[in-house]
């Protein structure tokens, strides 16, 4: 009887799960960890608050399922990076957070090879992804060390190695995106061509083992934390989605064993290494869902999160909602739009607000999942999504009128370690599928679309000339 210890090492805290061969959890503890914001786009952790968070947590979590573990998975940040002492772990930096813009001037300084970077990696040239950041912490904090994103450190302290898995380092901007391997000429582009990298593995890859958490157990399952969701929600095949709905969406579809550049300003990245395959996935964001409800909250126009379902209106009445309260990522790109509600009469109450903000939400959604289409090539069939907006029934209803398709709610707050821990799983045993190892899964709910198709597509007509007239003023604001 396998039990499998994964640990989600996110933003805000750390999760540790553990799970049965069936896909059980058996125990959870969490550990809290807190970023600091600071003037001028800086957002920093502490490097031992990190590590300590995930030793904590995963203990715990062992403590409290009363068996042994056969193996420990790790899911990521993605793009947070440090510099590091590799002779003894010590830290030199603190964390620089994948939310810190301070990189933007190094990707202004190489503008001029924005199309190359983006044929190369399948990425946007943004200081949202590690590269940059390394490139800033060199010139501004230390030379000293090895520099890395933050799975590299902690594997480092569990195992001894010195290693990222292929989905991390693809959210770089110095990774080749059709061979998954470290690219020369990008690293001199960003001025990190001298420095020591760490070895690329695959997800269902052995990278060490550990005696952290008791008895010496392989770790494994490493991967980046929304692919470890796609993997969960069983997305295995090429045009299979989800979306995570949480502080912003997160919608990833598997374009397969096809490294697509999109068309519409989407990004590209591994999806995971297993079995001796690479897999590819498109992503594209919303940047404000749970912020956006926290914001009609603090207005007063919402008493809870989870008042949400007993807040809305039948219908809009005509009330129209932009959220751009963090700017419009793709395919407007307009970091600097702001949000909008328009159509309001003095019949407007609170709770046309309300669904008008959640119709925003799904709208934004709509437009990546008809992007997701255009670049597979045919439009997806349903959508999974997970995250605990998944729970308000209007706003899963509104996301299935809007896109016309499905929407699988998935059963389990878990889905990030859960995708580790599959993969962990595969390495344990080289046998078994992947398939297998993350099983079946039945959604708890199917919202099926109620609107017709004329009314859906009126409304996105509609709903997208007000996006574009806000990424518009936002070019010149």
């Amino acid at each position: 009887m396998t039990a499998i210890l994964a640990i989600d090492q996110g933003t805000s805290g750390t999760k540790a799960i553990v799970v049965d061969e069936e896909g059980a959890t058996i125990a959870i503890a969490e550990e809290t960890v807190r970023p600091a914001y600071l003037p001028g786009g800086g957002v920093e952790q502490d490097p031992q608050e990190l590590l300590d968070s995930v030793l904590t947590a995963g203990r715990r979590a062992v403590a409290m399922a009363g068996r042994p573990i056969a193996a420990v998975a790790l899911a990521n940040q993605g793009e947070t990076v440090l510099a590091w002492d590799p002779a003894d772990g010590t830290p030199l930096t603190p964390a620089i957070v994948w939310q810190d813009s301070r990189a933007e001037s190094i990707c202004a300084e190489l503008a001029e090879h924005r199309e190359d970077i983006a044929r190369r990696t399948g990425l946007v040239l943004d200081p949202y992804f590690s590269a940059p950041k390394m490139t800033w912490l060199r010139r501004n904090l230390t030379r000293e060390g090895v520099v890395t994103t933050t799975d590299t450190w902690l594997v480092h302290h569990l195992t001894g190695e010195f290693v990222t898995d292929a989905s991390t380092a693809s959210r770089s901007l110095v990774l080749d995106l059709d061979s998954a391997s470290w690219d020369g000429h990008l690293l001199d582009l960003f001025s990190l061509g001298g420095e020591r990298l760490p070895r690329i593995v695959a997800g269902d890859e052995v990278v060490g083992t550990t005696r952290a958490f008791g008895q010496e157990v392989p770790v494994a399952g490493l991967i980046v934390d929304q692919q470890a969701a796609l993997v969960a929600e069983a997305c295995l095949d090429q045009g299979t989605a989800k979306c995570t709905y949480g502080t912003g969406a997160f919608l990833l579809a598997n374009t397969g064993l096809d490294p697509v550049r999109s068309s519409g300003g989407l990004t590209t990245s591994v999806a995971w290494q297993a079995a001796g395959r690479t897999l590819y996935c498109v992503d594209g964001q919303v940047y404000t869902v749970a912020s956006a409800v926290r914001w009609l909250k603090d207005l007063g126009l919402l008493r809870s999160a989870t008042d949400l379902d007993q807040s809305v209106a039948e219908d809009s009445e005509g009330v129209l909602c932009v959220p751009a309260f963090a700017g419009l990522a793709a395919p407007w790109w307009a970091s600097e739009a702001k949000a909008s509600l328009t159509g309001m009469t003095l019949a407007t109450r609170r709770e046309h607000l309300v669904l008008a903000v959640l119709q925003g939400v799904a709208a934004q959604v709509t437009e990546l999942i008809a992007l997701v289409g255009r670049d597979l090539g045919r439009p997806l069939g349903r959508l999974r999504v997970d995250g605990g907006l998944t729970n308000s029934a209007a706003l899963m209803q509104a996301q299935a009128d809007i896109a016309q398709i499905p929407v699988d709610v998935y059963p389990n707050a878990h889905a990030t370690p859960l995708g580790a821990a599959a993969l962990a799983r595969c390495a344990l045993e080289p046998a078994l599928g992947l398939q297998e190892a993350v099983g079946d899964w039945r959604p708890t709910t199917v919202y099926e679309p109620r609107w017709s198709a004329d009314r859906a597509q009126e409304f996105r007509t509609v709903w997208a000339r007000a996006a574009q007239a806000r990424a518009a003023e936002g070019d010149h604001s």
